[in-house]
């Protein structure tokens, strides 16, 4: 108990520490160039690149200042939030400092705010370290959940001499819609940069293009149970590929999950260990090294029961 409220008192530390560092930082940068830029920033910019908005230095102050207080305050004070509090502090304190560095950057010795440079690759660069960040704070907010004893699964009747493979295949059209959907917006913003209608938007083209190229490799899966082990391949091309070897798998079950449990769609990262979650109900859960996997599959009783007949051990053999 001592340890488990220690680590706590020093989460909660950190938290403190991080959310008063980015507040200092946003509020510091624009006061601490105050001398070299105008009474008005540039603080939107369009398609084109050329800034077409813009707020007093008090505003571009507090404008991200209390944004970042309230998300602070729900992070910490909404229960339902606290599962995801690592990810959503890192992933938006690093997007908005990020913002406002980029702000001041541009606006820097300019006497009009319409004259602000670009802030294109700023954007970018702010987008994909943000990304990084909302990464590292799910994995470093996982819990291990590892029960005392593993109960046994399912098993199957097996000849000797037989061997028996089994193959399902899920597919959520709803992401696979959004993957097209985000694809067709970054292809079409990229070919109208190329065909000379308008300046490149890479702004939109590099997040449109991250964003489909994940929720597609999420929108499928193929899982293979083989007497090697288990194998569960990713998206219509049907790569990446997560493999478990049979003697790395411990226990395997059929559990119904939805998306409400484990956070939403595609692939997710929650309490209960791994999820690739295309549809809610039956999916088949394998236990390797202490964490938990689960895909949405068809007749996952079945692939549990085959699953624990081909990886047990000898002393466990009917």
């Amino acid at each position: 108990m001592k340890d488990r409220g220690g680590s706590k008192s020093a989460a909660a530390w950190g938290t403190a520490a991080w959310a008063a560092g980015i507040l200092a930082l946003l509020v510091a940068l624009p006061l601490a160039a105050r001398s070299g830029l105008d009474d008005r920033l540039a603080t939107h910019w369009g398609a084109s690149g050329r800034p077409d908005g813009s707020l007093p230095l008090w505003g571009a102050v507090l404008l991200p200042a209390s944004i970042w207080t309230v998300l602070v305050a729900a992070a910490v004070f909404w229960r339902a939030a606290r599962r995801w509090r690592a990810a959503v502090l890192l992933s938006c304190g690093v997007l908005l400092a990020g913002e406002q560095l980029a702000i001041v950057r541009a606006n820097l010795h300019h006497a009009d705010w319409r004259d602000a440079d670009s802030v294109t690759v700023g954007a970018v660069v702010t987008v994909v370290a943000a990304a990084a960040a909302a990464l590292a704070g799910a994995l470093a907010s996982r819990r291990p959940t590892a029960p005392a004893s593993l109960p046994q699964g399912p098993r199957m009747d097996i000849p000797a001499g037989e061997r028996r493979v089994w193959l399902s295949r899920t597919t959520n059209p709803w992401l696979t819609l959004l993957a097209a959907v985000t694809g067709l917006v970054a292809l079409a913003a990229l070919l109208a940069g190329i065909g000379g209608l308008t300046k490149p938007m890479w702004l939109l083209i590099v997040p449109f293009a991250v964003v489909s190229t994940t929720v597609l490799a999420c929108s499928s899966v193929r899982v293979r149970i083989t007497e090697r082990g288990l194998d569960v391949a990713f998206g219509p091309l049907g790569w990446p590929v997560r493999r478990w070897a049979a003697a790395d798998i411990d226990r395997a079950r059929a559990e119904t999950r939805t998306p409400a449990q484990v956070g939403g769609w595609g692939y997710r990262l929650s309490g209960l260990g791994t999820t690739v979650m295309l549809r809610s109900g039956a999916c088949l859960v394998v236990r390797s090294k202490g964490k938990d996997f689960a895909v949405t599959v068809d007749d996952a009783e079945r692939a549990a029961a085959l699953l624990n007949s081909l990886t047990a051990k000898p002393t466990e053999r009917p």
